[in-house]
């Protein structure tokens, strides 16, 4: 798989029309260069403060972050401006942060959206890291936020299929909300483990279904409705994917029920969320009668 053309012909997608307005909207923003701009790694990733801008320039700001609308993953405030987000990212983040440390080391964030997550563990300093999301909607709400952040991280427009022909192999992936999307979730986790440095560790969280037997739920047509839903584990199924794919000392994190306080809507996000996901006269399930989402969060180190 030669890499480099693939890369070449995503980043075309610029001149996609409905790719296109985002892209002049970043360049009107070109100018704005606002140095050492204080930066707070917190729930809401924070650069610079309001009176770091002229009225016009905010106006500018304002006007570039709504015509990236929507946005999934954060919070983050830039300069005052406040972007709700509709995930409350930083619920997940603080969960796993006691679990890694990536000072030093090459990291990758399969399926990382607009980066939130990667601006936050600029705090442990990496040595490398790099989003892969194929979305050209995300990769500009990126680009957005890293103007002013002014970091390092490279973002790819490339899928995890695309993570074993890599340039180069990781100590530590992440790859959040991703598994449960893939047709093939064992292939994916045997990505992984190629994509991976000798004793390189990913950590993973996906949807997961109650139950000590290994089998897991096959979605009809669509899961909270969402249509590309195609697998959903119990822990032990999960466990036997992983061991399968060529990991070991795996390690369950936690499981956590999804709440409105993690993902809502917004007027910075979609129309529906998940209080329109669920069933009206039953919270426990979906819309389509399944069990209501639950995650897993694991952790596991790639066989020697």
């Amino acid at each position: 798989m030669d890499l480099d053309i693939l890369k070449k012909k995503k980043d075309e997608c610029r001149k996609w029309k409905n790719v296109e307005p985002w892209y002049n909207q970043l360049l009107k923003i070109s100018d704005l260069d606002i140095k050492n701009a204080k930066i707070d790694y917190g729930d809401w990733f924070t650069v610079g403060k309001r009176e770091n801008l002229t009225d016009n320039e905010f106006a500018l700001l304002e006007e570039t972050a709504k015509k990236l609308i929507p946005w999934r993953k954060g919070p983050f405030n830039l300069f005052g401006l406040e972007i709700d987000s509709e995930w409350q990212s930083n619920i997940k983040y603080n969960l796993i942060r006691p679990h890694f440390n990536l000072k030093n080391k090459v990291v990758a964030d399969i399926g990382c959206n607009n980066g939130y997550y990667m601006f936050r563990m600029l705090e442990d300093k990496p040595k490398r890291l790099i989003g892969f999301d194929p979305s050209p909607l995300t990769l500009h709400q990126f680009e957005f936020v890293n103007h002013f952040v002014k970091s390092d991280i490279i973002y790819e427009m490339l899928g995890v299929e695309h993570l074993e022909y890599y340039n180069h192999k990781f100590d530590f992936i992440f790859m959040l909300g991703v598994l449960y999307h893939r047709p093939d979730p064992v292939g994916t986790l045997k990505s992984l483990a190629r994509g991976l440095n000798s004793k390189g560790e990913i950590l993973i969280d996906t949807f997961m279904i109650d139950g000590e037997d290994e089998i897991c739920l096959t979605p009809n047509k669509r899961y909270s409705k969402i249509p590309n839903i195609y697998f959903i584990p119990t822990i032990p199924a999960l466990t036997n994917w992983l061991s399968r794919a060529g990991f070991e000392d795996i390690e369950v994190i936690a499981t956590t029920t999804t709440t409105s306080e993690e993902q809502r809507k917004t007027s910075w996000s979609f129309d529906q969320s998940l209080e329109d996901f669920l069933d009206p006269d039953d919270r426990t399930k979906t819309v389509e009668g399944y069990p209501a989402p639950k995650r897993v969060y694991m952790k596991a180190k790639k066989i020697q």
